[in-house]
Protein backbone atom coordinates (compact mmCIF):
# COMPACT_ATOMS: atom_id res chain seq x y z
CA UNK A 1 0.00 0.00 0.00
CA UNK A 2 2.68 2.34 1.08
CA UNK A 3 4.31 1.73 -2.74
CA UNK A 4 1.00 2.76 -4.45
CA UNK A 5 0.65 5.61 -2.17
CA UNK A 6 4.34 7.32 -3.26
CA UNK A 7 3.88 6.44 -6.90
CA UNK A 8 0.16 8.39 -6.80
CA UNK A 9 2.16 11.11 -4.76
CA UNK A 10 4.98 11.17 -7.68
CA UNK A 11 2.78 11.20 -10.49
CA UNK A 12 0.22 13.86 -9.09
CA UNK A 13 3.35 15.99 -8.44
CA UNK A 14 4.95 15.44 -11.81
CA UNK A 15 1.42 17.10 -12.97
CA UNK A 16 2.42 20.32 -11.40
CA UNK A 17 4.57 21.98 -13.68
CA UNK A 18 2.62 20.87 -16.84
CA UNK A 19 -0.77 22.05 -15.29
CA UNK A 20 0.91 25.18 -14.64
CA UNK A 21 2.45 25.27 -18.35
CA UNK A 22 -0.76 24.82 -19.52
CA UNK A 23 -2.47 27.52 -17.08
CA UNK A 24 -0.49 30.12 -18.64
CA UNK A 25 -0.89 28.97 -21.80
CA UNK A 26 -4.67 29.49 -21.79
CA UNK A 27 -4.67 33.01 -19.35
CA UNK A 28 -2.23 34.09 -22.74
CA UNK A 29 -4.95 32.94 -24.67
CA UNK A 30 -7.84 34.40 -22.83
CA UNK A 31 -6.15 37.62 -22.77
CA UNK A 32 -6.14 37.01 -27.39
CA UNK A 33 -9.85 36.61 -26.66
CA UNK A 34 -10.87 38.94 -25.10
CA UNK A 35 -9.05 42.12 -27.54
CA UNK A 36 -10.86 39.99 -30.13
CA UNK A 37 -14.16 40.35 -28.34
CA UNK A 38 -13.49 43.82 -28.42
CA UNK A 39 -12.80 44.30 -31.63
CA UNK A 40 -15.97 41.76 -32.57
CA UNK A 41 -17.77 44.63 -30.11
CA UNK A 42 -16.98 47.55 -32.04
CA UNK A 43 -17.35 46.02 -35.62
CA UNK A 44 -20.76 44.91 -34.19
CA UNK A 45 -21.84 48.24 -32.95
CA UNK A 46 -21.12 49.68 -36.48
CA UNK A 47 -22.69 47.07 -38.80
CA UNK A 48 -25.41 46.91 -36.12
CA UNK A 49 -26.26 51.00 -36.87
CA UNK A 50 -26.33 50.31 -40.63
CA UNK A 51 -28.10 47.29 -41.14
CA UNK A 52 -30.61 46.82 -38.20
CA UNK A 53 -33.04 49.89 -38.95
CA UNK A 54 -32.68 48.33 -43.11
CA UNK A 55 -34.03 45.06 -41.78
CA UNK A 56 -36.77 46.17 -39.61
CA UNK A 57 -38.08 47.83 -42.29
CA UNK A 58 -37.61 45.25 -44.84
CA UNK A 59 -39.26 44.03 -47.92
CA UNK A 60 -39.18 42.75 -51.27
CA UNK A 61 -38.43 45.50 -53.13
CA UNK A 62 -35.59 47.27 -50.58
CA UNK A 63 -33.17 44.06 -50.80
CA UNK A 64 -31.14 46.30 -52.93
CA UNK A 65 -30.75 49.03 -50.51
CA UNK A 66 -29.63 46.68 -47.93
CA UNK A 67 -27.23 45.02 -50.25
CA UNK A 68 -25.60 48.14 -51.21
CA UNK A 69 -26.00 49.58 -47.61
CA UNK A 70 -23.52 46.64 -46.75
CA UNK A 71 -19.66 47.03 -45.75
CA UNK A 72 -17.95 46.35 -48.51
CA UNK A 73 -15.48 44.36 -46.69
CA UNK A 74 -16.91 41.15 -45.15
CA UNK A 75 -16.02 42.40 -41.42
CA UNK A 76 -17.86 39.76 -39.58
CA UNK A 77 -19.22 36.33 -39.87
CA UNK A 78 -22.84 37.79 -39.71
CA UNK A 79 -21.96 40.52 -42.52
CA UNK A 80 -20.64 37.51 -44.96
CA UNK A 81 -23.58 35.37 -44.83
CA UNK A 82 -25.80 38.08 -45.07
CA UNK A 83 -24.05 38.79 -48.40
CA UNK A 84 -23.76 35.46 -49.08
CA UNK A 85 -27.82 34.94 -48.60
CA UNK A 86 -28.68 38.30 -50.52
CA UNK A 87 -27.29 37.50 -53.15
CA UNK A 88 -29.11 34.17 -53.47
CA UNK A 89 -32.71 35.45 -52.85
CA UNK A 90 -34.49 33.19 -55.14
CA UNK A 91 -33.55 30.03 -53.94
CA UNK A 92 -35.38 28.66 -50.68
CA UNK A 93 -32.81 25.98 -50.28
CA UNK A 94 -30.04 27.98 -50.53
CA UNK A 95 -31.21 30.21 -47.57
CA UNK A 96 -31.72 26.99 -45.48
CA UNK A 97 -27.94 26.05 -46.30
CA UNK A 98 -26.49 29.50 -45.70
CA UNK A 99 -28.46 29.58 -42.26
CA UNK A 100 -26.73 26.19 -41.52
CA UNK A 101 -23.35 26.83 -42.42
CA UNK A 102 -23.82 30.52 -40.60
CA UNK A 103 -24.84 28.33 -37.41
CA UNK A 104 -21.99 26.19 -37.50
CA UNK A 105 -19.38 28.86 -38.09
CA UNK A 106 -20.70 30.44 -35.33
CA UNK A 107 -20.27 26.94 -33.19
CA UNK A 108 -16.82 27.18 -34.12
CA UNK A 109 -16.47 30.59 -32.65
CA UNK A 110 -17.61 30.10 -29.52
CA UNK A 111 -15.67 26.99 -29.25
CA UNK A 112 -12.58 28.36 -27.38
CA UNK A 113 -15.14 30.71 -24.70
CA UNK A 114 -16.76 27.35 -23.75
CA UNK A 115 -12.93 25.61 -23.28
CA UNK A 116 -12.04 28.14 -21.17
CA UNK A 117 -14.40 27.95 -19.22
CA UNK A 118 -14.98 24.55 -18.59
CA UNK A 119 -10.75 23.61 -18.12
CA UNK A 120 -10.06 27.15 -16.39
CA UNK A 121 -11.34 25.90 -12.87
CA UNK A 122 -10.29 22.52 -13.78
CA UNK A 123 -6.75 23.06 -14.07
CA UNK A 124 -7.24 25.80 -11.42
CA UNK A 125 -8.13 22.97 -9.00
CA UNK A 126 -5.48 20.88 -10.13
CA UNK A 127 -3.27 22.89 -9.14
CA UNK A 128 -4.36 23.76 -5.44
CA UNK A 129 -4.86 20.13 -4.44
CA UNK A 130 -0.66 19.14 -6.01
CA UNK A 131 0.44 22.27 -4.38
CA UNK A 132 -1.00 21.96 -1.08
CA UNK A 133 0.11 18.48 -0.44
CA UNK A 134 4.05 19.82 -0.40
CA UNK A 135 2.17 22.80 1.86
CA UNK A 136 1.04 20.31 4.73
CA UNK A 137 4.05 18.54 4.42
CA UNK A 138 5.90 21.58 5.02
CA UNK A 139 3.60 23.09 7.71
CA UNK A 140 4.09 18.95 9.56
CA UNK A 141 7.85 19.43 9.53
CA UNK A 142 8.24 23.08 10.52
CA UNK A 143 9.36 24.45 7.38
CA UNK A 144 7.61 27.41 6.93
CA UNK A 145 9.05 28.82 4.10
CA UNK A 146 8.61 26.02 2.07
CA UNK A 147 4.86 25.98 3.34
CA UNK A 148 4.67 29.33 2.27
CA UNK A 149 5.64 29.03 -1.31
CA UNK A 150 3.68 25.92 -2.09
CA UNK A 151 0.64 28.38 -0.18
CA UNK A 152 1.52 31.17 -3.38
CA UNK A 153 1.41 28.28 -6.28
CA UNK A 154 -2.20 26.74 -4.47
CA UNK A 155 -3.30 30.38 -4.68
CA UNK A 156 -2.00 31.73 -7.81
CA UNK A 157 -3.06 28.70 -9.74
CA UNK A 158 -7.41 29.12 -8.34
CA UNK A 159 -6.72 32.89 -8.99
CA UNK A 160 -5.61 32.28 -13.03
CA UNK A 161 -7.92 29.09 -13.36
CA UNK A 162 -10.47 31.47 -12.50
CA UNK A 163 -9.75 34.61 -14.51
CA UNK A 164 -9.45 32.12 -17.13
CA UNK A 165 -12.70 31.22 -17.10
CA UNK A 166 -14.54 34.80 -15.95
CA UNK A 167 -13.06 35.73 -19.68
CA UNK A 168 -13.95 32.49 -21.16
CA UNK A 169 -17.53 32.47 -20.22
CA UNK A 170 -18.53 36.02 -19.83
CA UNK A 171 -17.78 36.14 -23.46
CA UNK A 172 -19.38 32.71 -24.28
CA UNK A 173 -22.83 34.46 -22.85
CA UNK A 174 -22.50 37.79 -24.91
CA UNK A 175 -21.49 36.00 -28.28
CA UNK A 176 -24.46 33.43 -27.75
CA UNK A 177 -26.73 36.30 -27.59
CA UNK A 178 -25.38 38.25 -30.65
CA UNK A 179 -25.19 35.05 -32.37
CA UNK A 180 -29.15 34.24 -31.48
CA UNK A 181 -30.40 37.39 -32.84
CA UNK A 182 -27.48 37.17 -35.99
CA UNK A 183 -29.49 34.12 -36.94
CA UNK A 184 -33.11 35.40 -36.44
CA UNK A 185 -31.89 38.41 -38.51
CA UNK A 186 -30.53 35.70 -41.29
CA UNK A 187 -33.62 33.62 -40.48
CA UNK A 188 -36.05 37.20 -41.78
CA UNK A 189 -34.19 37.92 -44.50
CA UNK A 190 -34.31 34.83 -46.41
CA UNK A 191 -38.13 34.62 -45.66
CA UNK A 192 -38.76 38.38 -47.07
CA UNK A 193 -36.21 37.71 -49.45
CA UNK A 194 -37.70 34.34 -51.18
CA UNK A 195 -41.63 35.37 -50.67
CA UNK A 196 -41.88 32.76 -47.75
CA UNK A 197 -43.23 34.98 -44.86
CA UNK A 198 -46.03 32.21 -43.66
Amino acid sequence: MEIISKVLFWVANSLLIPDIIILLILFARSLLLLGGFYNQFITKRKNDKIVNPLIETLTQESIKELQIALPKKDNSLYIKYLKSLLDNTINEAYADFTISNFENDLEKDLSLSKMLAKLGPVLGLIGTLIAMSPALVGLSTGDISGMAYNMQVVFATTVVGLVVSAIGLVTLQVKQRWYAKEVNNLDYVARIATGNIN
